[in-house]
């Protein structure tokens, strides 16, 4: 099935519900982070829902397909992997389930803090495994 074309060449973001949050751990509106144990406000500037710890970007794996689902069983831990940019300029945050092996990326969101997500983008060119001229002839 061939793919319609979106004008400008970017595709338009779906509208996305705030959804309720219930579930284990709540504590006014707040969990607490499986990372760094600091309570985590569910309201995220830039986003429709939290799926990250705006300090130490560490998650958990509760979304199956679609973000804020909440469906998945796993319920692992999600150790941030790397960084990832859209076209359009927006930042993702790569995540790695340690229980499942799983991958998601995530939206960053407006609170984030700026040095994690920096020491998350640079992490490549400080790994002395990756051929840091292959990475720079991109």
């Amino acid at each position: 099935m061939p793919r319609r074309s979106v004008r400008g060449g970017r595709r338009p973001q779906r509208a996305k519900p705030v959804r309720e949050h219930r579930g284990e751990g709540v504590r006014g509106g707040a969990f607490r982070c499986v990372g760094c144990r600091l309570d985590v406000p569910f309201d995220a500037p830039g986003t429709a829902h939290r799926n990250h710890c705006p300090h130490c970007l560490a998650s958990l794996h509760v979304d199956l397909r679609v973000p804020g689902d909440r469906a998945a069983d796993c319920r692992g831990r999600m150790a941030p992997l790397s960084m990832s940019a859209r076209p359009d300029g927006e930042w993702l945050v790569i995540h790695h389930c340690l229980a499942c092996g799983d991958l998601s990326a995530n939206r960053i969101a407006g609170d984030d803090n700026a040095l994690a997500l920096l020491r998350l983008a640079v992490r490549p060119l400080s790994d002395p495994t990756v051929p840091v001229r292959a990475l720079m002839s991109l």
